[in-house]
């Protein structure tokens, strides 16, 4: 048998932003952000698009595309938090007075 080499993943920005809508919708963890993902999906809440648009632009809901989704998902999720922290220790950081 001849090894295939595996199809790259593509995430595209839209796919990055749905994540991020669904993430601000409802501030969980995996898996639970999976099921808001499902449910986004299945009722069309991000522009319209379902399942199939969604995995057009990468979001494949799958069994085996759930440990590459699982860790992407972690991964933005990861980002925006520290982002959202660093961000907010800058604006604290500001209001002190000088010295302080």
């Amino acid at each position: 048998m001849v090894a295939r080499p595996a199809t790259a993943h593509v995430m595209t920005a839209d796919a990055v932003e749905f994540i991020r809508y669904c993430y601000a919708r409802r501030r969980v963890g995996w898996p639970e952000l999976y099921d808001e993902m499902c449910a986004v999906a299945s009722r069309g809440l991000f522009r319209g698009w379902g399942s199939e648009e969604l995995a057009e632009a990468g979001i494949k809901f799958g069994l085996f595309e759930m440990p590459r989704l699982a860790a992407t998902v972690t991964e933005i999720v990861t980002e925006d938090r520290a982002r959202a922290k660093a961000a907010k220790v800058a604006a604290v950081s500001a209001a002190l007075p000088a010295g302080a």
